[in-house]
């Protein structure tokens, strides 16, 4: 499966653990917090997947910054939790550093890194 996909699918797990954290009300609520560490367990083995084909530091952006932007929208409009201006510029450069990567990481690089896991 496309690498891209992989973590796509990562970070919708992971966004629905995170939402999970939130409906525990800190690990009181049995059944969100089983999800909480399902979720995230999936999303980590996801995102474990998609590094194969992209290097972890696009991998690590793109996971975080998109999860930030989810969970943002979903702190908004399902909690009720206020979205400042400053909030909506900072998320919004997120979005763009995120559709930066996702370019340049589709770009070939020339490298002699012995390491390198490609």
């Amino acid at each position: 499966m496309n690498g891209w996909i992989l973590l796509l699918l990562g970070i919708v797990f992971e966004t629905a653990g995170t939402t999970c954290i939130k409906l525990s009300n800190g690990f009181s609520h049995l059944l969100p917090s089983v999800l909480t560490f399902v979720f995230f367990a999936i999303a980590l083995s996801l995102i474990t997947l998609s590094a194969k084909t992209i290097d972890v530091s696009v991998v690590y952006a793109v996971w975080s910054g998109v999860g930030i932007m989810l969970i943002s929208l979903i702190g908004t409009f399902y909690f009720a939790e206020q979205i400042t201006l400053p909030k909506m510029l900072f998320i919004g450069l997120i979005l763009i550093g995120v559709i930066g990567l996702h370019q340049v990481s589709h770009q070939p690089v020339e490298t002699d890194n012995v390491y390198s896991a490609k």
